[in-house]
């Protein structure tokens, strides 16, 4: 049969909640509640849930207090005991209602990762056990985040993994949809902190959701969203905290009124390095990225200015702003193979982001951005381009008004 989320029969669904969700004892009564709901209906539900909010970031402040070269293994072992009190006190709320539950931890599932540890990524979901406990009218309470290395080890997926973990567990299940409970009721133009116009969003794509992630949006978890895109989950963002309809992540063909432009992202983590004078000659691209590559440093907007004679270059590039200090010193390591004159950097910068798959179809995008900017005197450091995505950069002092200017240039301030 036929993915049902639409129709409105009986579905197999996977609720995932974050720690705002399960903050506090009423909070997880709240979510036993709208779990119930769910299950009242005669849809099949399965859980998953994060820590309590905060409580990660005061076990990974334990964990560096204990030890400053910590074991990683055993970072993983303490960090992620967090969901295991969430899982366990949800079926105890759960059951209290009279809701037939059963907590699981990552092993116990099992969810199968490779040995990564602190950052795992999940290789296999063994999902039989739960469908067979789901069969019986039981209620699957699942942690977040953790999962199980090859040699028996604990190992956690990096920060906002429990996203990633539901809609995994979700395409192991065949769910019919993976609903994210969060503090915000969908995904919307731009941040609505920003521009009171911002509007929410019915639905989006995998593609569009896949950018906004990437680019800044702190709604889902960006392998979360690939995940989904890659076993076409249909995702749905809701609001622990309200029953207002919420967005969903659909595929393209999905929407029928495809907006050309359908958000303005923004991300002030962001640092700016220029390599000034350096020799221009073929291989020189991965003499310099090369380094950074091999330190796990992430490199995302590249511009190249070559000067008259063609014998230098200048090279302006763009690393996450934690990693500026890192870049620069593992760059300075390399100058003697690299010949560079000089290294300046900029930590004040930010990227603004113009997203929508209409974008393919549809000329004069770039332009109404390149206006939009101008006209408010930003001055625009770096262009990078997708096939459904512009982003640029610019002085940080300028994101709030040039994250307006755009918003209102697309006309997504419309009612």
């Amino acid at each position: 049969m036929a993915r049902a989320q639409w129709v409105g029969l009986m579905a197999l669904i996977v609720q995932k909640f974050g720690g705002t969700s399960v903050a506090d004892i009423e909070r997880i009564r709240n979510v036993a509640r709208r779990v119930k709901r769910a299950a009242d209906a005669g849809d099949q539900v399965a859980v998953v849930v994060s820590a309590m909010s905060g409580v990660t970031d005061q076990l990974v402040k334990w964990v560096r207090e204990a030890s400053l070269q910590y074991d990683a293994r055993e970072y993983d072992a303490v960090v992620s005991t967090g969901e295991q009190v969430t899982v366990g006190l949800l079926a105890l709320a759960l059951q209290e209602m009279g809701v037939k539950a059963r907590s699981y931890l990552g092993w116990q599932v099992p969810v199968r990762t490779d040995s990564a540890h602190g950052k795992a990524r999940i290789e296999a979901i063994d999902a039989a056990a739960l469908l067979a406990e789901m069969g019986k009218g039981i209620v699957p309470v699942v942690a977040g985040f953790q999962g199980i290395a090859p040699d028996g080890r604990v190992t956690t997926l990096g920060r906002g993994g429990s996203d990633t973990s539901a809609v995994a567990l979700a395409a192991a299940l065949k769910a019919n949809r993976c609903d994210i409970y969060t503090d915000v009721d969908g995904v919307y133009t731009t941040d609505p902190r920003i521009v009171a116009k911002a509007r929410k969003l019915a639905k989006i794509t995998y593609e569009e959701m896949l950018e906004m992630a990437s680019l800044g949006a702190k709604v889902l978890q960006t392998r979360s969203v690939e995940l989904a895109m890659k076993y076409r989950v249909p995702v749905q963002v809701l609001s622990s905290f309200s029953d207002a309809p919420g967005t969903l992540v659909v595929d393209e063909d999905e929407i029928v009124e495809q907006e050309i432009v359908s958000g303005i992202a923004y991300s002030r983590d962001e640092a700016k390095i220029t390599l000034l004078g350096v020799p221009d000659r073929p291989g020189v691209a991965a003499a310099v990225f090369g380094p950074l590559a091999a330190a796990n440093i992430n490199v995302d907007m590249i511009v190249q200015n070559v000067s008259h004679d063609g014998k230098l270059t200048d090279m302006t590039f763009t690393v996450p702003r934690g990693d500026l200090q890192r870049s620069t010193k593992v760059l300075e390591e390399a100058k003697s193979g690299l010949k560079f004159e000089r290294i300046a950097s900029d930590s004040s910068v930010a990227k603004i982001s113009v997203i929508g798959v209409g974008m393919r179809s549809h000329a004069g995008v770039a332009n109404t951005m390149f206006g939009a900017l101008a006209e408010k005197g930003i001055n625009i450091q770096v262009i990078s381009t997708s096939e459904i995505k512009i982003s640029v950069l610019i002085a940080e002092d300028y994101t709030e008004l040039a994250v307006r200017a755009l918003h209102s240039a697309y006309g997504l301030d419309r009612d």
